[in-house]
């Protein structure tokens, strides 16, 4: 016997189809009735994959699978029969990154003045730290969720990966259905993906506190599963490292920030041979050239950022450039990544409201994702990175019966979903789009014929010799239509009939009386009109550039090296040679070629010089700009693991601020939390590229040491993290090699600790000490405890009490980084005097001006004027405290700080004496590139203002067309201070204190 249904309510029958029903064993507290899901869906539209559409085609789907599909299939006797003229079937979505069913994670975080938790309070075999928990296995927290599920049903979904969203190595994922049945009839596969992330979470235990401690545990983490693997007695058992190990053969998931944590992620695959599947931020088209080198497959997310409302001109002051043009262009991430050939998939993952997935989904296509990427990226794609394209992601023949029912292609603007079935149940979305009338109709009139176009919102046209508007109104199967003919006013023709599947058929009574009968075909969905294609077009059109930094001093492209003559100027050499007047400069592929009077090339940019100065870029021996996450790792007393090389932030604003002072090359340091910091890293100010490009290459590497009253955390009355007296940094100073000494005694097999590795480096002469230090007696100390190991240390920097011990200093072969005249902001400096620095270089020290601070870096020429003032040092001496001697203490001077044939092209062209107040940098050049022009900076200026009114308007625009709003809420950049406790839950108030509110970049 045949069933034909047309409604949606038809879901939710069942026919008994099977003497061979599973076995189950769970007992029933009911009569046995055993019902299996016997279904044909008829003279639908059916979306295979996002390559193979059949039109007029039948599914037929049996106990949760797919039995048949395709064309001219017979329908089976006990099959209920549903009529889907009119109708499309697709695959349903799966979502590969959500915490569906998993348990809300509980609070966590250290507090910023409470004691510090220094090992993890977990019981049982596992890490040592609460953030590592690869034994979790999610599919044991997993519960079906019904409203949940609801809400990603009603979204297209089927089947979701789930993981608890808690800690940097997270466990292993569950793949798992949206039906509404049992949790072990849902769960498709129990372990099916490692996940990874930067955030510690819910983690209490204060290591680690920073991006780099998180980096660098993760790191440390790798190395220490790979030595568990010979499972040594000493360890005994540790089932973090027995899970991360097994996890390593799923697919690796790991979730980033933004589009720079997605690089940093790469690269620690790539240091253990493992490709992640990047879960990314959404930022990523304002570098997709760097993403594609990843050669990483992504999951991006469809969480745009929602305007804000800036009717307030004050309000919009304190936003961002940067914020509000990602705005405007987060919506074409997709489409960035479709252009670049880059694997996707998407996620609902970060929405507010899951009911906002579709209609995002459709403004990416909108501004450039096409419809069968978006289907791939929905289906297909996630089905095959996680291993399940058998089961799951097209409808063939065995899967699972997976699929929405839509009122025409599934993309479309005003398409609907009517059904979602997954496993073979289904469930109703829009159930009375089920006669959606909106199409493309043969209309037949008696006789005569038209062509009958019904709009979504019930407004149609007949087209035939004439276009006639036609009233048309629609109640359950019930359709009335009203019209009158071109010259014939006042003569209504009035039709009544009823819904036959997607046909209609009807009688009515024309003008005159007559009686007449009617009938609508549908022929199929409406084509958008050419009007909408244009105005989508325009929308893409008037979409703002990518700059190169993306902030408001970004341009369109990076500079470029170029062959360079400055002409007729006073070169300040460093060299033997002094200050030469009226003389040449030549620079060519990054390289200064020449210097002298009368050079010429007729390749080059000439730049006259006439009545200005040369010197050497300025380069910053001690700095914490261009680095993001928090400049301490603080937890703990050593910590000679982290890396500020891990969280270089290329597109910090201080960057472009600090060319425009001259410098052209800066040392980021860890900061001064801890007696044993981490490991630091010298960039060139290579605006506009990315952290690799940054960095100084080949250089000797460096470490961050601290004394005094930071490593004391004498500002923490709640601190319990040993030392808290200076007697014990020198204790910790001496524990600290005696252990790597002791380390490095051990034989082959040993477990890589990266904390004694890197102290092995600088017992070894490999790695150098740049010391943050104030008083005397704790300088006389460590200098001490170096030479009982054999160690020298490299730099003393802030040093405010050098002159004391300037002696000492010169016999140890330090050298000294210092403020020209910073005095009494702590009691540390009490005794220090504007005179420190030339009364150390006249002991025969290498003495630097540095900055500590993002603002006074900016001057830094001026700083080391101060001594010429203070002490009446020479001018060219007082130079070289930010040129050359800097070099030399980092071990570069033979390729930056002095202007000599041969060196790195880092130029400064000052419109004045570089020493003077008055002088300002109108060009600044690294690397034979142009990275600042005063001039170009007016024009910048000027477009940025431009930009910035135009975005304003825009979205201002936006709130007027209905969008949703948020509060106007300013831009805040964090400043790196280098004794600050980088938290994660410091009140707003402490997280303030700490930053700087951006206001036109």
């Amino acid at each position: 016997m045949k069933h034909l249904f047309t409604l949606g309510a038809v879901a939710f029958l069942w026919v008994i189809s099977s003497p061979l029903v599973a076995q189950i064993t769970y007992p029933v507290n009911d009569v046995a009735n055993p019902r299996q899901g016997y279904y044909a869906f008829t003279h639908a539209t059916i979306v295979k994959d996002s390559k193979t559409t059949i039109s007029d085609a039948t599914l037929i789907i049996r106990q949760g699978k797919i039995e048949q599909v395709g064309s001219n299939i017979p329908i089976p006797k006990d099959a209920v029969v549903l009529d889907c003229q009119g109708k499309y079937i697709y695959p349903s979505f799966i979502d590969m990154y959500s915490d569906y069913g998993t348990p809300a994670i509980a609070g966590g975080g250290a507090n910023f003045r409470s004691p510090a938790q220094m090992l993890s309070n977990t019981k049982g075999p596992y890490s040592w730290n609460q953030a590592l928990k690869s034994e979790l296995t999610h599919v044991k927290l997993f519960n079906v969720n019904e409203v949940k599920a609801k809400e990603l049903r009603q979204s297209g979904f089927g089947v979701v990966l789930t993981h608890q969203m808690d800690g940097i190595s997270r466990g292993a994922g569950a793949i798992v259905t949206l039906a509404n049945q049992k949790e072990n009839l849902v769960i498709l596969k129990e372990k099916a993906s490692a996940h990874y992330s930067f955030s510690k979470g819910s983690s209490t235990q204060d290591y680690p506190t920073s991006l780099m401690g998180s980096v660098a545990l993760l790191r440390q983490n790798f190395l220490d599963a790979q030595w568990y693997k010979s499972k040594p007695a000493k360890e005994g058992l540790n089932l973090s490292l027995s899970s991360f190990n097994e996890n390593l053969t799923l697919p690796q998931i790991f979730e980033v920030s933004d589009k720079w944590s997605a690089l940093r992620a790469d690269k620690i695959g790539d240091e253990f041979g493992i490709q992640y599947i990047i879960k990314a931020a959404g930022d990523e088209y304002q570098r997709i050239d760097d993403i594609k080198a990843t050669k990483a497959s992504f999951i991006l997310p469809l969480a745009f950022p929602q305007a804000m409302d800036l009717e307030d001109p004050t309000d919009a002051r304190f936003v961002n450039v940067a914020e509000l043009k990602h705005w405007e262009l987060a919506p074409t991430n997709p489409a960035a990544f479709e252009k670049a050939g880059i694997p996707f998939a998407l996620t609902a993952h970060g929405l507010k409201e899951t009911s906002a997935f579709l209609s995002n989904l459709k403004k990416a296509i909108q501004l450039g994702l096409s419809e069968q990427k978006a289907m791939d990226a929905l289906t297909t794609s996630p089905a095959q990175l996680l291993g399940i394209a058998d089961q799951v992601g097209t409808l063939e023949v065995g899967k699972l019966a997976n699929f929405l029912i839509t009122t025409g292609p599934v993309f479309q603007e005003k398409t609907q979903i009517v059904e979602n079935w997954v496993q073979g149940n289904g469930y109703g979305v829009q159930v009375d789009a089920w006669s959606n009338l909106m199409g493309k109709y043969a209309f037949q009139l008696g006789a005569e014929k038209y062509t009958l176009l019904v709009k979504s919102d019930l407004k149609a046209t007949l087209q035939g010799t004439d276009t006639i508007q036609v009233e048309l109104s629609q109640k359950d199967q019930l359709v009335n239509l009203v019209f009158t003919k071109k010259g014939e006013a006042g003569k209504r023709i009035r039709l009544t009939g009823t819904q036959q599947g997607a046909n209609w058929l009807g009688t009515g009574q024309l003008a005159s009386g007559d009686w007449v009968s009617w009938k609508a075909t549908r022929e199929g969905a409406l084509e958008e009109s050419k009007s909408d294609k244009k105005e989508k077009k325009a929308d893409e059109e008037s979409l703002g550039a990518l700059v190169y930094p993306f902030n408001g001093f970004g341009q369109k492209s990076m500079p470029k090296q170029e062959t360079i003559l400055i002409k007729n100027t006073t070169v300040w050499t460093n060299e033997k040679q002094g200050v030469l007047k009226e003389t040449d400069v030549l620079v060519k592929n990054g390289k200064i070629v020449s210097v002298g009077k009368n050079l010429k090339d007729a390749s080059a940019k000439v730049i006259d010089g006439t009545n200005k100065h040369v010197t050497a870029g300025i380069i910053d021996e001690h700095s914490h700009v261009a680095a993001t996450g928090g400049i301490n790792e603080c937890s703990q007393s050593v910590t000679a693991e982290v890396r500020v090389a891990d969280v270089i932030d290329p597109e910090d604003v201080d960057i472009y601020r600090q060319l425009s002072g001259g410098v052209t090359s800066s040392h980021i340091l860890h900061g001064s939390c801890n007696t044993i910091g981490g490991q630091t890293q010298l960039v060139k100010f290579r605006w506009g590229q990315n952290a690799e490009q940054m960095k100084f290459a080949n250089w000797d590497p460096f470490i961050k040491f601290a004394l005094g009253e930071n490593v004391k955390r004498s500002y923490n009355t709640a601190n319990n993290r040993f030392p808290d007296t200076r007697m014990g940094v020198e204790q910790v100073l001496v524990d600290a090699f005696t252990r790597a000494r002791e380390y490095e005694k051990l034989g082959p097999g040993k477990r890589i600790d990266l904390e004694l590795e890197t102290l092995l480096e600088i017992l070894h002469k490999k790695r150098f000490i740049t010391c943050h230090s104030y008083v005397q007696s704790e300088i006389n100390s460590i200098m001490k405890v170096a030479d009982s190991f054999n160690f020298t240390i490299n730099t003393f920097t802030h040093i405010l009490e050098g002159y004391k011990v300037a002696d000492k200093m010169k016999q140890h072969g330090a050298n000294a980084s210092t403020f020209s005249d910073w005095w009494n902001y702590k009691m540390e400096v009490l005794d220090a005097i504007p005179q420190n620095a030339y009364l150390m270089q006249k002991n025969g020290i290498n003495v630097a001006i540095n900055s500590d601070d993002a603002e006074m870096a900016r001057r830094l020429n001026q700083e080391a004027a101060k001594s010429v003032k203070y002490a009446g040092m020479s001018e060219e001496e007082a130079l070289k405290m930010v040129t050359l001697n800097p070099a030399k203490m980092l071990h570069v001077a033979d390729r930056v700080g002095s202007i000599k044939e041969g060196k790195d092209a880092d130029l400064v062209l000052w419109s004045a004496h570089p020493l003077s107040i008055y002088a300002k940098s109108e060009k600044t050049i690294v690397d034979g590139m142009i990275v600042f022009d005063r001039d170009l900076d007016a024009t910048l200026q000027a477009n940025l203002k431009a930009e910035k009114q135009r975005l304003v308007q825009k979205m201002a625009n936006a709130k007027k067309g209905g969008a949703s709003t948020r509060p106007a809420a300013p831009t805040f950049k964090e400043m790196n201070n280098c004794e600050e406790d980088h938290q994660h839950d410091k009140s707003l108030w402490e997280r303030i204190q700490s930053r700087m509110v951006l206001t036109e970049n």
